[in-house]
């Protein structure tokens, strides 16, 4: 479940404080929690049924090197990293030629909390805790590899029963950080992911439209979890908690592309762009595109490196700027 899934790495900063731009707040390290849509490479070294460590994937990040991103390039933490003046890419906590000095993991956080300490002396390993800006990404993987997934009639829950029950999971992982020293932490919804070309193709005998009942999910699920942040800032003292909607902008994307630069948004830039994802989309498949730039979509299930860029510029502009 979503517990389960969740994958954590950091970026460490230099000794020095660095302002979150357009406010006064400062962090000391970037953390980041989720699925694939936000995994810099720790999913290379578990044992998971889909892989992206290899070409095409990555074929237009600094090198030309499969990293383990699902994407042609970087990824939104990448580009949040580098808005925020730390490193131009966030590295996978499980990767082995990185070492505490660079990074770290909340399966993998507390033994990253002792490693820290151990590197920094315990006063300031507890200010760069205190100190970082977590980011939460969680959701969509739940309700298409989970719930969707199901036949109507196997559901254990009701739409709305299951976005209760994530919510439930959600509040209880982010009060689990809180109590282990997070204060600054932004939590991002659910984009429209009943338009990804993967669900778009499901419907491609009736025009390869947006699954709009999955859409309806992701905002209704959006509002709840709005609510769910508002009180965890009431009950969780010192807590900086904003919730980052980016809902409206993926769906203008998705509706508007040229207005973004891109020409193609119903299927994918890798294969024929309708279901390839992991081991489907490898460089043998002769029908992926030349220019991701082009396209909203890298795989059947994630974005571009170009739409990841546009949706961490928005975070960042709109939603860690009302950090204090």
């Amino acid at each position: 479940m979503l517990r389960n899934r969740v994958l954590a790495f950091l970026l460490l900063a230099t000794q020095l404080l660095v302002e979150i731009p357009g406010t006064s707040a400062k962090v000391a390290a970037l953390i980041v929690f989720g699925d694939s849509t936000v995994d810099s490479g720790n999913n290379n070294q578990i044992s998971t049924v889909l892989k992206s460590n290899f070409q095409p994937y990555g074929r237009d990040y600094f090198d030309g090197k499969a990293t383990g991103r699902f994407s042609n390039g970087r990824i939104a933490p990448d580009f949040i990293s580098e808005g925020l003046g730390l490193k131009n890419a966030v590295p996978a906590y499980l990767d082995p030629s990185y070492d505490i000095k660079d990074f770290a993991t909340v399966e993998y956080y507390k033994e990253y909390q002792t490693k820290l300490r151990g590197y920094l002396g315990k006063d300031k390993a507890n200010e760069v805790i205190r100190e970082s800006l977590y980011l939460i990404s969680i959701g969509t993987n739940d309700f298409l590899e989970n719930y969707y997934l199901l036949p109507r009639k196997l559901r254990k829950y009701s739409v709305d029963e299951y976005q209760n029950f994530l919510i439930g999971l959600a509040g209880e992982f982010l009060t689990d950080i809180y109590r282990l020293g997070a204060r600054k932490m932004s939590f991002s919804g659910l984009s429209p992911f009943g338009c990804l070309p993967l669900e778009r193709t499901t419907q491609i005998f009736y025009g390869s439209k947006c699954i709009e009942e999955y859409n309806i999910a992701a905002r209704d699920f959006n509002t709840k979890m709005q609510d769910k942040v508002f009180k965890l800032n009431k009950e969780l003292s010192g807590v900086q908690l904003v919730f980052s909607n980016p809902y409206d902008l993926v769906s203008d994307i998705i509706h508007h592309p040229e207005a973004f630069g891109f020409n193609n948004v119903r299927s994918a830039c890798c294969g024929t762009g309708y279901y390839e994802m992991s081991y489907l989309c490898d460089k043998m498949n002769p029908f992926t595109c030349t220019d991701a730039s082009t396209y909203v979509f890298w795989d059947s299930f994630h974005p571009t490196e170009k739409t990841n860029e546009i949706v961490a510029n928005h975070i960042l502009k709109y939603d860690l700027a009302r950090f204090q």
